[in-house]
């Protein structure tokens, strides 16, 4: 078996300087490996710092109960709480209603947005990418705002429904459960579908276009493709932004209290909000706040789980 010619040249150096060689190569591995370390380690610390140990003191603190320096252990009290709180659970409803609609909403618009606008025969594409994909990079409270007023009694959306006879007198949006409900939907859709679509254009651009040529050949039409080539090519992103989706929607927070400040009566309320009025709203409960902050914590696990499960994804 030939040997390499940089294993030839070392056998025929001098047993010394043959050691030598080695040594240096040996000390060159361990320095690259010293300075790759010394890159890792900062972030380390600084995740360590910053997110392990702030997880683990919030999981303490759920068994905790009281404010600033009197805190007490009082062992499940604060898990038992959850399940006769009303407002918990109206946080907890209403956050799985946003969850259960918005994201498979906004999921199917991107995948269509995407497809449409990976067409190259599409005229003013990039016009079109820029105008679905520029919501998500605007103010959140900005848009908040604006959607309080477009959806306000005197807002454009009544107006534009007066005037062409949709109803009879204008809706109170934010005031009605139902509506407010809708509005908050409407929005956070607005803002994090083009967001979605950027990453599916994306993979749409690597996926080899002979497949749907072929495809065509054997007669499949538009949908046929659609359902049968782009979906499971479109998978593992798929899976990605529906956890990230997912992971974000447990978590909102901004529209809420911009839109209906959780109103009205606590029909818009999320589990964010309730965590931040039990933390700086009502009496300091940073105890209970900690043990509600944690209910996002499982069930982003066990959503996330499952759509691994689903996906047919093992790892």
């Amino acid at each position: 078996m030939n040997q390499p010619s940089s294993e030839k040249s070392k056998l025929d150096l001098p047993v010394s300087l043959r050691y030598k060689e080695t040594k240096r190569e040996k000390t060159g591995v361990f320095f690259k490996k010293k300075v790759g370390w010394l890159f890792v380690i900062v972030s380390v610390i600084a995740i360590t710092i910053f997110n392990f140990y702030p997880m683990v003191q919030a999981f303490l603190l759920s068994f905790q109960s009281g404010m600033g320096g009197n805190l007490e252990y009082t062992g499940l009290d604060n898990w038992q709480r959850l399940f006769s709180d009303p407002t918990f659970i109206a946080a907890l409803t209403n956050t799985s209603i946003y969850l259960l609609i918005q994201v498979p909403l906004m999921i199917v618009l991107a995948l269509i947005f995407s497809v449409l606008l990976n067409d190259p025969k599409l005229k003013f594409r990039g016009f079109f990418r820029i105008a679905i994909f520029l919501p998500c990079v605007t103010s959140l409270v900005a848009y908040s705002v604006i959607f309080k007023y477009l959806f306000g009694v005197d807002g454009i959306i009544n107006q534009f429904l007066l005037n062409f006879g949709f109803i009879s007198e204008t809706i109170n949006f934010l005031a009605d459960p139902f509506w407010a409900k809708v509005v908050i939907i409407l929005a956070i859709t607005w803002r994090w579908t083009g967001y979605n679509m950027i990453f599916y254009l994306a993979a749409l651009q690597n996926v080899d276009k002979s497949i749907y040529e072929a495809a065509k050949i054997d007669g499949a039409n538009a949908f046929q493709q659609f359902f049968q080539i782009t979906i499971p090519m479109l998978k593992p992103i798929i899976l990605f932004t529906s956890i990230t989706s997912t992971i974000g929607t447990l978590q909102i927070f901004d529209e809420i209290v911009n839109i209906t400040n959780g109103g009205p009566g606590n029909a818009t309320i999320s589990i964010s909000q309730y965590i931040y009025n039990l933390s700086f709203e009502y009496t300091p409960d940073f105890g209970y706040a900690s043990t509600v902050s944690y209910v996002i914590v499982i069930l982003v696990v066990i959503l996330s789980i499952l759509q691994f499960r689903v996906a047919g994804e093992k790892k």
